[in-house]
């Protein structure tokens, strides 16, 4: 493999609290040296000048359809989508058909991933079996196979008594459950927020107490059992609230949050734009900006996309009946840049360590950082590239995004994935 310099960026690592104008030196897919005026005999050289050099992003919660769902995405579209948004490490969710339950499965995904996807493909298994709630699924069997986390994601588990067996069978193996907060009961066949602009637009809301109401019993959950519990796609302020407290308490939950749930409210659901129906639903702006400050104060542990395509048969009906979800890793990084970064409402060094060192942190992943010695999975950044989000464009199979037409600055133009460029200014190229 030929050597690879980046040269002249500004090097952004928040694992090694560097932030600097340097040189990266990657070598036999390893970087070798960071570090000022570097140079290699015969190495491609990358010019990163007035650009920002950062650790591949990483996306622990991804709906990559496989095995089963292909007709929306798999693992060779939805990683291409990955590398074109900048992302060299994502995780899929075990919500497909089959559900990802056993040990068996876990290993054929990660050799399916190996051999068609263009960036790391990482396994979350199932807490129970078939993600029913009742039993739980081979949990020991699939760590030892290689799933890096659990979840019933799409699914809020009833049973208290189940997910703390979970919990107990999962402490000694140091694993996380990624539990899906809103409390079936409660949200039944709800499609936004309950609120004003539900009242308005006479569709039925999903009450925010339902969130509120199943983050508590998990962190209560956890703390009695010792374990390890992640929020999914927080939306809450109040629930945003529980997790600061709970983490003051030393209680061991993490939690993650959307680009749009930081940049979007419930004021924007349109019923004949099905792109806006997402699950947990926009909630209200005073959830938004709760979701930006528990990002800023580092109750928020990090960003993820939540990337959820769905065929265009599926999202082309009436706003109740679709689908929840949209694509996300390309519109992610651009819309965040914009609407947070650009306005000065949060550094871009938070931005990045919320997208890279802190998901591999907490998730024991070997990523995140641009230490010599480390694998090169690095994302270079043009944060004054204007674009326009453009669904033609996408190398997703899903097209309903509600970003499309948006006038963004801020973009990935460079992934490099051990060691090898695999998207260069827009373009995927393996």
């Amino acid at each position: 493999m030929r050597a690879l310099l980046l040269k002249g960026g500004r090097v952004i690592d928040p694992a090694a609290k560097r932030n600097e104008i340097c040189d990266v030196l990657i070598e036999d897919g390893i970087i070798r040296k960071v570090g000022k005026d570097l140079s290699a005999d015969g190495a491609e050289v990358y010019d990163a000048s007035g650009k920002i050099v950062a650790p591949g992003f990483i996306d622990m919660h991804t709906h990559l359809r496989e095995p089963g769902q292909e007709a929306k995405e798999d693992f060779s579209s939805g990683s291409r989508a990955g590398a074109a948004g900048g992302y060299t490490t994502v995780a899929t969710m075990p919500n497909t058909s089959p559900v990802v339950d056993t040990a068996a499965l876990v290993t054929s995904l990660k050799k399916r991933a190996e051999d068609a996807a263009v960036i790391h493909i990482r396994i979350i298994g199932a807490v129970t079996k078939n993600q029913e709630g009742k039993e739980l699924a081979e949990l020991g069997d699939m760590v030892e196979a290689g799933a890096v986390a659990f979840s019933d994601d799409g699914h809020f588990d009833p049973s208290a008594k189940v997910l703390l067996s979970a919990y107990d069978y999962l402490v000694p193996f140091n694993k996380a459950i990624i539990n899906h907060e809103e409390d079936n009961s409660l949200v039944e066949d709800g499609a936004m927020n309950e609120g004003h602009r539900s009242a308005m637009l006479g569709i039925k809301g999903r009450p925010i107490v339902a969130e509120d109401i199943a983050v508590a019993r998990d962190i209560m959950l956890a703390e009695y059992a010792g374990a390890h519990v992640h929020v999914a796609h927080i939306s809450s302020g109040r629930a945003v609230q529980l997790v600061r407290e709970a983490k003051a308490r030393g209680v061991r939950v993490t939690t993650e949050v959307t680009p749009h749930h930081l940049t979007m409210t419930d004021d924007l659901v349109d019923p004949a734009n099905s792109a806006t129906k997402v699950n947990p639903p926009l909630r209200s702006a005073k959830d938004v900006a709760a979701m930006v400050a528990g990002l800023l104060d580092g109750t928020i542990d990090m960003v993820v996309t939540d990337h959820s395509p769905h065929a265009r048969e599926e999202k082309d009906r009436e706003y109740i009946y679709a689908p929840s979800g949209f694509p996300g890793f390309e519109t992610a990084f651009g819309v965040l840049m914009t609407d947070l970064v650009h306005t000065g409402r949060m550094a871009l060094e938070v931005l990045i360590e919320r997208m890279t060192w802190a998901p591999a942190r907490i998730f024991q992943l070997d990523a995140g950082t641009l230490s010599p010695g480390t694998a090169a999975d690095i994302t270079v950044i043009d944060p004054e590239l204007e674009w326009t989000v453009d669904e033609k464009k996408f190398y997703t199979r899903g097209s309903h995004s509600p970003f499309v037409g948006r006038r963004l600055k801020g973009k990935a133009v460079l992934t490099v994935v051990d060691g090898r460029i695999v998207m260069k200014d827009g373009v995927v190229i393996v």
